[in-house]
């Protein structure tokens, strides 16, 4: 059963990811009727970027306790995903509203392979675990375990 709840857990975390992604999509094309191929390697931005701060931050300040480490990481993950939107909105999209339907298409994409070679280039192409800030006390046990038998 632990392994089931844990699957719906881990289907609502995707799911939930997935529907994000789709809600922006969503509102940015119905605002400026524009598909912004982009949208995915922003949240991409974000994340990798949350994944960095975790990591300095737990070298840093050791003492720091996970829930503050998260906060903090998804606040400066959320600041740097505003700029980077703000800064393509006004470079490359706003120059182009009266320009004919195919050239903020062809913007949109290549904003997109941009903004994936650049995280390839910072962040180097490899699968990255997120570092566990939440651990219990080493005292607490997480694990589940069976009640002693009778002889």
């Amino acid at each position: 059963m632990d392994v089931f709840l844990q699957q719906v857990i881990n289907g609502l975390v995707m799911g939930s990811m997935y529907a994000l992604v789709a809600l922006g999509y969503t509102m940015v094309y119905g605002i400026i009727n524009l598909i912004n191929f982009a949208h995915g390697e922003v949240l991409m931005v974000g994340a990798l970027t949350s994944w960095s701060v975790i990591g300095t931050m737990q070298e840093a300040m050791p003492w720091a306790p996970g829930w503050l480490i998260l906060i903090l990481a998804t606040l400066i993950a959320c600041v740097v995903a505003v700029v980077l939107n703000f800064t393509i909105e006004k470079v490359a999209y706003k120059p182009l509203r009266n320009s004919p339907k195919l050239a903020p298409l062809i913007t949109a994409i290549g904003m997109s392979i941009l903004l994936q070679t650049l995280a390839m280039i910072i962040w180097k192409p490899t699968t990255r675990l997120i570092p566990p800030c939440c651990r219990a006390p080493p005292s607490t046990s997480v694990a589940r375990s069976s009640p002693p038998r009778r002889s």
